[in-house]
């Protein structure tokens, strides 16, 4: 194992925790700003919105963005 996975095996729990929290703190201001709003079906939004964020930090990735961050 290299010092990078190390890293983030050491991180790695610390770093779900933070992808929750970001989840469940939108879904707060969700029921906030829509009280009425289907809970389901906004975590459902809610999470193709972080996939497609995650998906364009792949292809910066795949592009080269982060080759010398």
């Amino acid at each position: 194992m290299n010092a990078v996975q190390k890293d983030f095996e050491n991180r790695k729990s610390e770093i779900r925790k933070e992808l929750e929290l970001l989840f469940k703190a939108n879904m707060k201001i969700t029921d906030w700003n829509v009280p009425e709003a289907d809970d389901h079906e906004a975590a459902k939004q809610l999470v193709a919105i972080m996939q497609e964020a995650l998906d364009e930090i792949k292809a910066d990735i795949a592009a080269g963005e982060y080759d010398y961050y």
